[in-house]
């Protein structure tokens, strides 16, 4: 088991808005084995109900075939220390269901318990679960003690499970009977790993709840990330992707308007939700509306932009800039003819001079041609967000030769 300490998210945002950058996140040690993460959310609150001695069964669709897996599970937003009884992982069948026989124990440095510190996360040892690509896999977690709040993410547009509270230990269990209680919320599970000797790596979409998957189907697996992950396996690229969408999710942490942003801001989080994960070589940068929206202006977000993109160079990560898709919403902070034009002049940047290896233009994906100011009616939900036809465009529309070349197509298999 490997094993980091996150430091203090006000102690974060201090030093993100007096000096511009972000503390540094302690990293994963390298792994010399070709492990890469596979699946991946983000946390980005502590949630209000309480899990008292139950067990939860998140599910997790990894995006890469392998032949052993890792857990990663996070407490970042924890008040206290997060005991784990015991944790398994298995093939999901459907609904809470294990396919028979494939629900194995999760060990840390060979125990079946473990305690993740406030504000921390660890990493299991390898567990020997063959997987396949686009493979849902049940990642069940006992938690013993009472009232404990978890550390989630909000909306995985997928269902998850528990049992009633004082339901006791179920994680070996392969049936869904004690599993009585469904949420869209992710608790816990942070990332799934892989053991892959053939995998290219892992690309990481950095984004707002475009990319989380707001108006997206729940477990249909139609959000842009998605179609983006089987055109990749169908082509036989052996690359992963990893969804790091935080719906209302900001590039920047301080705005002209003050009105928080959901979770970390993209400055602070980005060691903790791209640059920890094993393997990857890609991120789809697509952050900025939400700034916007609280009255930031197209410089200021272009600094916030080139901010995370020189510390993913660093690593030797090629970005893509991501155009902003149009808003007409006037909910909350009022969308407005200001606000849309410095959406245009930060899509202009983003195409021009932006400092990115390659660009995705999501705007002329799924904008009204007879008002490029709006969404085209077939593909808006809300004014905000894409439908999920808008979704399938837009996972249509990323050319995958920006990932490298194509493996043995599935098609010719």
């Amino acid at each position: 088991m490997k094993r980091y300490s996150q430091p203090g998210l006000s102690a974060i945002a201090l030093v993100a808005v007096s000096l511009g950058w972000q503390a540094t996140w302690p990293q994963l040690e390298a792994a010399s084995e070709n492990w890469v993460t596979a699946w991946g959310t983000s946390q980005q609150t502590l949630g209000m109900a309480t899990v008292s001695n139950a067990t939860v069964r998140m599910i997790a669709r990894v995006t890469i075939p392998g032949d052993s897996v890792r857990i990663r599970l996070d407490n970042t937003y924890g008040s206290a220390a997060l005991r784990i009884g015991r944790a398994y992982v298995g093939w999901r069948r459907a609904g809470a269901t294990i396919f028979p026989g494939s629900n194995r124990p999760v060990l840390f440095s060979g125990a079946k318990e473990i305690t993740v510190p406030a504000g921390g996360s660890v990493l299991s040892d390898a567990v020997a679960l063959k997987v396949r690509s686009n493979q849902d896999l049940a990642v069940s977690l006992y938690i013993p003690e009472d009232d404990v709040r978890p550390s989630q993410h909000g909306n995985s547009v997928v269902t998850n499970f528990l049992t009633a509270n004082g339901a006791g230990d179920a994680a070996a269990d392969e049936s869904p009977q004690p599993f009585t209680r469904t949420s869209t919320a992710g608790l816990w599970v942070k990332a799934v790993e892989v053991l892959s000797p053939t995998a290219r790596g892992a690309i990481v979409t950095f984004g707002d709840s475009i990319t989380e998957g707001s108006c997206a189907t729940v477990d249909g697996y139609d959000r842009w990330p998605d179609w983006l992950a089987l055109r990749l396996d169908l082509d036989g690229r052996r690359m992963a992707v990893v969804n790091e969408g935080i719906g209302g999710n900001t590039v920047l942490a301080k705005h002209p308007d003050p009105v928080p942003p959901a979770g970390m801001a993209g400055v602070e989080r980005l060691d903790r939700d791209v640059l920890s994960h094993h393997g990857v070589k890609h991120v789809v940068l697509f952050l900025g509306t939400n700034d916007l929206r609280r009255s930031a202006t197209a410089a200021m977000v272009s600094e916030g932009i080139q901010n995370v993109v020189s510390r993913v160079k660093a690593r030797g990560i090629k970005t893509y800039g991501a155009t902003l898709v149009p808003r007409h919403n006037n909910q909350q902070i009022p969308w407005d003819a200001a606000k849309t034009q410095q959406r245009n002049l930060l899509n202009d940047w983003i195409r021009t001079k932006g400092p990115f290896d390659g660009v995705i233009d999501f705007d002329r994906v799924v904008r009204d041609e007879m008002d490029r100011d709006r969404l085209n009616p077939a593909y808006d939900c809300d004014g905000i967000h894409p439908s999920p036809l808008g979704y399938f465009e837009m996972g249509r529309a990323v050319r995958l030769d920006l990932f490298g070349r194509p493996g043995r197509s599935k098609a010719t298999q």
